[in-house]
């Protein structure tokens, strides 16, 4: 199972979090969507609020191909810069999460996201999605994960229905 992040807190964030999905359908195929989530900025002050997903992606390509992949679409989509000390607005954020269990630790990609554990926005939406996902080095399952959470974030659900 591959599991990705999605956030994105400026511009038309729906916008934003859709065409990064329409993006990553044509390099592989999208077969679970979480809910959109709302949540305050993690690491950095900012007025805009962020829009969170995560999301289940089927491909062939391997952990660095897809990596590669994801950061040209986050370029295509209007990113400048990727974060590297300090966390800023970003119009959309790609992580990888998990790839199939894999645990990689280079420079360039660590799987499973180092910081995913630590993450309201991320653990939310992924319980979503793979509640019984375990993660490969701590061995809790994503539910597991929220309920430890020590991230004092405030992370609600977006309901786009009208009654």
């Amino acid at each position: 199972m591959i599991i990705l992040s999605i956030g994105t807190n400026i511009g038309d964030r729906e916008q934003n979090i859709e065409n990064a999905i329409v993006a990553l359908g044509e390099i592989g195929k999208v077969t679970t969507i979480s809910p959109i989530y709302s949540s305050e900025p993690w690491g950095f002050e900012s007025e805009n609020g962020f829009y969170n997903i995560a999301l289940i992606l089927e491909t062939s390509l391997s952990p660095l191909e897809l990596l590669k992949e994801t950061q040209r679409i986050e370029k295509e989509l209007g990113r400048t810069s990727k974060t590297t000390t300090t966390y800023t607005d970003r119009i959309i954020d790609i992580d990888l999460i998990d790839y199939d269990n894999q645990i990689i630790d280079t420079d360039t990609l660590t799987l499973p996201h180092k910081l995913m554990h630590k993450r309201n926005f991320v653990l939310y939406p992924l319980t979503d999605i793979a509640p019984e996902w375990q993660h490969p080095t701590l061995k809790l399952t994503a539910l597991e994960l929220k309920k430890a959470s020590t991230d004092p974030s405030m992370v609600h659900i977006l309901t786009t229905t009208t009654e």
